[in-house]
């Protein structure tokens, strides 16, 4: 086997960074180290080796939330649209992604026969709310307008009671999702509920995360408001996405439980200013509550991190157009995380999260050769984007800027 060395840069090793070469081979890594030897040489001067990125929350079938765009968008429109998004993701150095409703088993699949590029995929295929939930995109006109039309290869996303609960999630885990999204409390972009409240009964939740748990799959939480965020944690869900609201009982039960929280702080930033530039058009009651939230979201993650939750990387990548995800490393370090908790987060905290930790996340022996160099401190998180050099999957050049 060709053993392909990257020479004379430092490598992340999760804690630091250190002087140190990396050798691949058939796709993985095979030594970190000085003075290693390959068949074939990278000069990595001045470079810095470090895990892809993975991003735990993103939509791919989505590229910006327009309604009234979506609107007038052929249904075909959106696959073609997510094979350039994943591309775009694949630029940013995110090598692994988490989409957390909308891409099905298809777009996994094309993914993996590679007739389309971009980050290793792991996908909730929909999301599940209540009606008049996040999902319901009911308006006052009477007027629905859905984010995400059920096909036969992703099935609707309200859900009511817990038999309509049961037969959805079974339904998905046909479908072939690796993780089930549910909403226990209302959100920003849906039309008619309020962040704060809580969704679905107790029992509903506790039938999700029982039927997601048989078949082997974790359950993630769309939580923004205390309540919901509560009842998810006390149901056993894996991550709490958003936590927008978080008081002291709220972070104690996520300590408590061993609760990840995904705090995809870039969403309402991004929205709040592509809305004031006219870039995306957003009803009125939307706007509101977006500027309602963004205060209170910093607070509650700050909160958080000083208690000491585990913190993975998220964006909402999708809600905003895509390509911008490590802009949110950048807004982890104003929530109180420091440069290499950061760098965790997106990395080997995110890799736990999902379960890919035997397989990715580290530079070390063994595992998938993803990887990701940049010029510069690669502890300095301002303009990462920018840096970034070469991106590798499974131990070949995919990009190089």
């Amino acid at each position: 086997m060709t053993r392909t060395i990257l020479r004379g840069g430092k490598v992340f090793d999760g804690s630091g960074v250190a002087d140190g070469d990396v050798v691949l081979s058939a796709g993985r890594i095979v030594d970190v180290g000085p003075g290693l030897d390959g068949d074939e040489e990278i000069d990595a001067t001045g470079l810095t080796v470090l895990p892809g990125f993975i991003d735990c929350h993103v939509h791919l079938m989505f590229s910006g939330v327009d309604p009234f765009r979506m609107q007038h968008e052929p249904f075909s429109y959106q696959f073609y649209a997510a094979a350039r998004n994943l591309a775009t993701t694949l630029d940013t150095g995110v090598t692994t992604v988490r989409d957390a409703g909308g891409a099905d088993a298809g777009v996994k699949k094309a993914l993996a026969d590679g007739l389309i590029e971009g980050p290793r995929l792991r996908t909730a295929i929909t999301v599940l709310g209540q009606t008049g939930g996040h999902t319901d995109g009911w308006s006052a006109s009477g007027e629905t307008v859905r984010l995400l039309v059920p096909h036969p290869g992703r099935p609707g996303m309200i859900v009511d009671g817990p038999d309509e609960m049961r037969r959805r999630v079974r339904e998905l885990v046909r479908a072939g999702a690796d993780v089930i999204k549910i909403c226990t409390s209302g959100g920003v972009l849906s039309p008619s509920d309020d962040p704060r409240h809580a969704h679905f009964s107790a029992e509903e939740i506790a039938v999700c995360v029982a039927e997601a748990t048989a078949a082997g799959l974790d359950v993630m939480a769309h939580a923004q408001g205390e309540a919901g965020v509560k009842q998810a944690i006390r149901a056993g869900v894996r991550s709490i996405e958003h936590g927008v609201y978080l008081d002291d009982e709220a972070i104690d039960l996520l300590l408590a439980n061993g609760t990840w929280l995904v705090p995809t702080l870039i969403a309402g930033r991004t929205l709040l200013r592509d809305a004031a530039a006219g870039a995306v058009r957003l009803p009125s009651a939307v706007l509101e509550k977006a500027e309602a939230v963004a205060s209170a979201h910093l607070e509650s993650i700050r909160r958080a991190v000083d208690a000491g939750v585990p913190i993975a990387l998220g964006t909402d990548s999708g809600v905003f157009p895509h390509g911008a995800n490590l802009d949110e490393l950048e807004l982890l370090t104003e929530a109180g995380l420091s440069s290499s908790d950061v760098l965790r987060a997106g990395t080997s905290s995110a890799a736990r999260l999902l379960g890919l930790d035997d397989g990715t996340g580290t530079v070390e022996p063994g595992k998938a050769a993803d990887l990701v160099l940049v010029h510069g401190d690669p502890l300095d998180l301002t303009g990462y984007r920018k840096r970034i050099a070469q991106v590798w999957q499974d131990g070949r050049l995919v990009r190089a800027f």
